[in-house]
């Protein structure tokens, strides 16, 4: 039990790292209100090279790869990371799996290691989407399962192990704001899938046409208000 007492003796320091200023921003202060009203010493930090020492970091949608000399403050460095590792490591795979018609979308929480996602996997849950989600509903199911999966590891008599990643890996390339163009020769309907990943304001779905571009935004209408 003496190898386990950081553990099981609260409180334990955790600490949540988002280093953007990003969508899951909301759902990492959650967690930090779950644990500290648990009875552990939370807090969220915006900067890597602010990360305290401590017991356990989760990085939550991280630009930045986290340097050993970082990764050494805590005990454990944990990830969420949507997607089948060792497939699709990399960035934005929640997107880039809408893009290819994905519905059961796959979340881990893996050690944070190097090379970037090729950590344990330590749990493995699923979110599934009916095909008509838009951007931000989708983010909100990835967020709340993001807080299931940390809290259920924060819950655990013992710190759990995970499992190495089992197969060849792939990668997702990080997405631009070019990436959110349509093919106007193209319906609507052969392109909702990538029209329905864009964000309005941050990289709005756009297209070219007799020389000139065109925004489009999309969103969805409240039933009754038609």
């Amino acid at each position: 039990m003496s190898n386990l007492g950081w553990w099981v003796e609260k409180p334990r320091r955790v600490v949540v790292v988002i280093d953007n200023p990003s969508w899951g921003m909301a759902f990492g202060e959650e967690i930090v209100r779950l644990l500290n009203n648990n009875g552990d010493c939370a807090s969220l930090v915006g900067n890597q090279n602010a990360v305290p020492e401590g017991d356990v970091a989760f990085y939550l949608n991280c630009l930045s790869i986290t340097t050993p000399e970082i990764l050494a403050r805590n005990r454990r460095n944990l990830v969420v990371h949507a997607s089948d590792l060792p497939k699709g490591r990399g960035f934005s795979p929640l997107t880039w799996m809408i893009l290819e018609g994905v519905k059961k979308i796959p979340v881990c929480l893996i050690e944070c290691s190097e090379p970037v996602d090729s950590g344990d996997i330590i749990y493995k849950d699923w979110i599934t989407f009916e095909g008509h989600e838009l951007i931000g509903e989708m983010q909100t199911a990835l967020g709340a399962k993001t807080v299931d999966l940390c809290m259920r590891f924060m819950s655990e008599p013992r710190p759990p192990e995970g499992s190495p990643q089992v197969g060849e890996p792939t990668f997702f390339a990080r997405r631009r704001p070019k990436d959110s163009e349509l093919d106007p020769e193209k319906t609507i309907a052969a392109q909702f899938n990538h029209l329905r990943t864009v964000d309005n304001e941050a990289y709005p779905a756009f297209f070219r046409y007799k020389s000139q571009t065109y925004v489009l935004k999309i969103e969805k209408v409240k039933e009754g208000t038609e």
